[in-house]
């Protein structure tokens, strides 16, 4: 029952359109990949159909979408395509309506990517998902959302927690947003002009002081919710399992909520321009280089520290470019220095690294570079449950930490602890690469 709880709420890897120059190469016909863990429907692989078998170890082709996909997103369970045309196609678990398509949507074509018929009269630039919301960015920055949670990750007003079809923000009317990241049922939001928003479950100071909550999650209750298996939990005593579920539901009641987008007053005036957010925590950049950081911090995934309430900045060196967050772990792109030129890219990590998702060595709660990476340039990062995967500017897609149901790609389950270049997909220029929770989505030019 504890497992189904955390299921139904989840976090959002850190998705959108943060491809290699596509949006210079309109005309260029591309092709969707995916690979890992096929039980919800997420490859959008025929062959794979919705609860049965047939885990995608290495990255495959998905039918069925137009060849004019401009950028890919990725949510724990679902996965979203936009084209160049502005159209917005979706496809994996629809529990909570996350697929537009209602709840009397047939489990079977799940799998299938579709487009979304409720957004025909908006012309999509840009999507972004988590487990239980999908959204979308029109033409003229406005905000929509559908799906389903009980914790105000919709934004659309107090007390409503549904939306079946495609639903403007209407709290942001007027703001131009260009990025949404969504976490454990909260949900940040970025201005064109550097402002942030924030909604949603608001505890452990997730969203910095909006509602000023001073309610912290418990080291040991964090611990049990992200690393508890189905396994672990069979061999609890009946009694104390039902025991846990009833506390959480009954301290739910009361949850400190921000059901409508509201703005992010402490960052003093500074212009932001990265948002992550993983399943308790949150990542904020801004232009001047400052990294901020908020939420738990019970795997080190703040990078400081202080426990805190706010957004207080990352024990960081590098000059961060841009960021990701996974479930439990921070990955981010930065400038450093190389012995071979002034200036290189490389990746840095920090939180949990249970499953090497981390891919380094040291301490785990202080920002520290991938050595694998160095000298690859590295131009993008995603992060899902366990495991993460960097985009290179050479369009090369490395990835490391958990590889059960073939998550990272390499053609096995084996965890890998640092990171290990996708060999199959050398002969293609890659675009994008997301990961989502235990799925990966990559783009490439044919």
């Amino acid at each position: 029952m504890l497992l189904r709880i955390l299921v139904k709420e989840g976090i959002a890897s850190v998705v959108g359109p943060r491809s290699r120059c596509l949006s210079c190469r309109s005309s260029t016909r591309t092709t969707v990949m995916s690979f890992g863990d096929c039980s919800h429907g997420a490859l959008g692989l025929p062959s794979s159909p919705l609860g049965v078998g047939g885990d995608a170890y290495e990255p495959t082709r998905i039918p069925g979408l137009p060849p004019n996909v401009s950028s890919i997103a990725v949510g724990h369970y679902h996965s979203l395509a936009v084209t160049t045309d502005g159209e917005l196609w979706a496809w994996g678990r629809n529990d909570e309506a996350q697929l537009g398509r209602g709840f009397s949507a047939p489990r079977d074509s799940w799998n299938e990517p579709k487009r979304i018929e409720g957004l025909i009269q908006v012309r999509v630039r840009a999507a972004f998902a988590s487990g239980v919301i999908s959204t979308a960015i029109g033409d003229d920055g406005s905000l929509w959302v559908w799906g389903k949670s009980k914790r105000g990750q919709l934004g659309l007003g107090k007390g409503i927690t549904e939306a079946v079809v495609p639903s403007r923000v209407e709290a942001l009317a007027g703001e131009e947003i260009v990025k949404v990241s969504l976490g454990w049922g909260h949900a940040l939001a970025q201005s064109k002009d550097g402002k942030l928003f924030g909604w949603g479950y608001s505890a452990d100071g997730r969203l910095g002081h909006i509602g000023e909550t001073s309610e912290m999650t418990s080291p040991q209750t964090r611990s049990e919710e992200m690393s508890r298996t189905t396994t672990e939990l069979s061999v609890l005593k009946l009694e104390a399992a039902e025991k846990l579920v009833l506390e959480r539901m009954e301290a739910e009641k009361n949850m400190p909520i921000i059901w409508e987008p509201c703005l992010v007053e402490e960052l003093g005036g500074f212009e932001v321009s990265d948002v992550a957010c993983g399943f308790d925590h949150s990542l904020v950049l801004c232009s001047n280089g400052t990294l901020l950081s908020s939420g738990s911090n019970t795997y080190g995934q703040l990078g400081r520290a202080t426990q805190k309430l706010g957004m207080l900045p990352v024990e960081s060196s590098f000059r961060h470019l841009s960021i990701a967050s996974g479930l439990g772990h921070c990955l981010a792109v930065c400038q450093v220095q190389s012995e071979v030129v002034r200036e290189a890219t490389n990746v840095v990590s920090w939180g949990w690294n249970r499953s090497y998702q981390l891919g380094r060595a040291g301490q785990e709660n202080i920002p520290m570079m991938v050595e694998g990476l160095a000298g690859e340039e590295p131009v993008s990062v995603s992060g899902g449950r366990a495991h993460s995967v960097a985009l290179t500017s050479k369009g090369e897609v490395w990835a490391w930490g958990c590889g059960k149901n073939g998550r990272l790609g390499l053609g096995s389950s084996a965890d890998e602890v640092e990171p290990t270049l996708i060999e199959c997909l050398e002969n293609f220029e890659v675009l994008q690469a997301e990961a989502g929770f235990d799925h990966n989505l990559v783009l490439i030019a044919e």
